[in-house]
């Protein structure tokens, strides 16, 4: 086994004996140690382009723009292949799948054993979180995928300024990965908590093989916060600019197909001229107490995975100009001159011919989508024009609102503003979008999806919901909590708010809100915006659509508090007795009104 010559300038001997066990055990042909340089870059980039592994698009069009096609079945996450290795299945929870830490050891150690023969192992190098922060953590990924390598080098902070960080101490993420045959009966994406470590195999999908993602910022992650006392969380982390110079921080969860990438990006409308938004990130929050008694956030990532179908220059302006350039896209369409990228819901005409996801020619009457649903592009933050400039601060920055949003067609109002710290954990906790045709066939059923956590969470979710309320006395100035729902609709099934970049009419209130400068009425279930608090000026709205999108209907809540009896069920004796009493007093409230 032969060593390239880019031997890393590290004294590590943990980091080094375990890089010799893992080639022992994968026996690659090389091993190659990756320093993030950008000469490195166009060696490995010319490299995957003469293999094949990365088409080349239109350089003059899209300067260091790339296309990757992956295997047909391997272009999602897995969650059923997903596992939590811990002692005992009860520290898993009933949300995760579980495996015994020696099962799973033997188990992928057998299909590890001479996975890498006649490939490279790369060593990857990474941070998550700024350098010098001291919320950060070093991982250190081996693949052997230089697609893989590529991406992590776009979505974090790759490369030796990682291990000089990481120094001689033993505490690093320890990730291991190969696509071996790409055999859907032989993929596992596994966790082990208690060693800081993730296998993963059969795989080449960013979601199961980015490790920094995903797995380490927040499956690891998690379970790591709730030990030394922080948050991990999926959430967008953006800045609000007063014209005067004011900038307010929140922190927002949605589940998927939320529009959360397009919030994070959001443009504000004509009438708030002067207003900026500023993404700090766009996926991942990882949040501690600071000196001051405030919530403090920073996003460990350094790009963004974000889905194409559907961006646009009116869904998402920002995310449209952080893609012309240094940008991996991944199962779109391609344009017939194969030079650029297509899918559906990109700007312009439909393109009379094209080549789809899986290389097969198509056209505008294919009963088939040119681009996978889930396709995908790797893009570097840097290239984000409503980049925040704290992006790199170590401390992070302090979040004064955090927001929860799901997909409901009724019940949950466009805003409301929990009670308090415990009722705002409760509305998190109770987190719910309706299924759409796509996912499941019935249409209309409500997933929950805690804190838009529920794939992410390392540990058992009864305890993760004890561990923001333990939060809750470290915290001097919590932020204000609230719920938001963009997709309520009408009896005709037509959406009663116009979303997008009028979305910032309701971050407005939010912001006015979590500083105490503005109204609001007191409803059963929570705060909501009285008549005349959003600024609706300029917006082509009725009064009634209004009053349909922030009403409260008492009865459709009583229906939604008793279907959250039997989710809670699930954790017996884990779920923290205020939640359950939460569901219980709002219950009481409403059942006094006569309903």
């Amino acid at each position: 086994m032969s060593h390239s010559s880019s031997e890393p300038s590290t004294r590590n001997e943990h980091l080094a004996q375990w890089v010799k066990e893992m080639a022992a055990l994968c026996k690659p042909d090389n091993v190659v140690w990756l320093d993030g340089s950008e000469e490195e870059r166009k060696r490995l980039t010319e490299q995957a382009v003469a293999e094949g592994i990365l088409l080349e698009l239109d350089q003059k069009k899209l300067p260091g723009c790339y296309y990757h096609r992956s295997n047909a079945n391997d272009v999602a996450r897995v969650e059923h292949l997903t596992f939590i290795c811990t002692p005992t299945k009860d520290e898993a929870g009933p949300t995760n799948n579980w495996m015994d830490p020696k099962e799973a050891y033997q188990k992928l150690g057998g299909m590890f054993d001479g996975a890498m023969k006649g490939r490279t192992m790369y060593v990857v190098p990474y941070m998550m979180g700024p350098s010098g922060s001291a919320m950060t953590k070093v991982g250190i990924e081996l693949t052997d995928s230089i697609y893989v390598a590529l991406n992590m080098r776009i979505m974090t902070r790759m490369g030796q300024a990682a291990l000089d960080m990481l120094g001689t101490t033993n505490d690093f993420n320890r990730g291991l990965h190969s696509t071996l045959d790409v055999n859907p009966d032989r993929r596992f994406i596994c966790h082990f908590p208690q060693d800081n470590t993730i296998w993963s195999i059969g795989s080449g999908y960013g979601g199961n093989v980015l490790l920094g993602k995903k797995c380490l910022a927040l499956r690891i992650g998690s379970y790591l916060g709730r030990q030394e006392g922080w948050l991990a969380e999926h959430m967008l982390i953006l800045g609000v600019e007063s014209p005067e110079g004011e900038m307010t921080y929140v922190a927002a969860a949605f589940p998927s197909a939320c529009g959360k990438t397009n919030f994070a990006m959001m443009i504000p409308p004509k009438r708030f001229a002067g207003w900026k938004i500023w993404t700090v990130g766009d996926d991942i929050a990882w949040m501690r107490v600071g000196a001051d008694g405030r919530l403090w956030a920073i996003n460990p990532e350094n790009g963004y995975f974000g889905v194409a179908p559907g961006t646009s220059m009116k869904s998402n302006p920002n995310a449209m100009q952080t893609i012309l350039k240094d940008t991996i896209f991944t199962n779109t369409a391609l344009t017939a001159d194969k030079g650029d990228v297509w899918w559906e819901g990109k700007d312009g005409p439909v393109p009379a011919e094209l080549i789809d996801w899986k290389g097969q020619p198509w056209t505008s009457k294919s009963t088939e989508k040119a681009a996978h649903p889930n396709s995908r592009f790797t893009a570097p933050a840097r290239n984000n024009p409503a980049l925040s400039r704290y992006v790199d601060d170590p401390n992070g920055v302090p979040i004064s609102a955090i927001i929860f949003g799901g997909r409901r067609a009724t019940t949950v109002p466009l805003v409301l503003q929990s009670f308090n710290w415990g009722h705002g954990i409760y509305m998190g906790a109770t987190l719910g979008s309706e299924t759409t045709a796509a996912a499941t066939g019935k249409v209309g059923v409500v997933r929950r999806d805690p804190m838009a956590m529920l794939p992410f969470c390392g540990y058992n979710m009864g305890d993760y919901f004890q561990h923001w309320l333990r939060m809750q006395h470290k915290l001097e100035l919590p932020p204000k909590i609230f719920m938001v729902n963009w997709f309520r609709q009408d009896e005709a099934g037509k959406f009663v708010w116009p979303g997008f970049g009028e979305n910032m009419r309701v971050l407005k209130w939010i912001v006015d809100r979590a500083r105490g400068r503005t109204g609001a009425l007191e409803s059963v279930v929570g705060w909501v915006p009285r008549s005349g608090d959003l600024d609706l000026s300029g917006l082509d709205i009725s009064t009634e659509q209004v009053e349909k999108a922030t009403g409260v209907d008492y009865r459709q809540w009583k229906t939604e508090l008793e279907s959250q009896k039997e989710f809670f069920a699930q954790f017996g004796e884990r779920l923290p007795k205020s939640l359950n009493l939460w569901r219980e007093l709002l219950l009481a409230r409403l059942n006094g009104l006569g309903l």
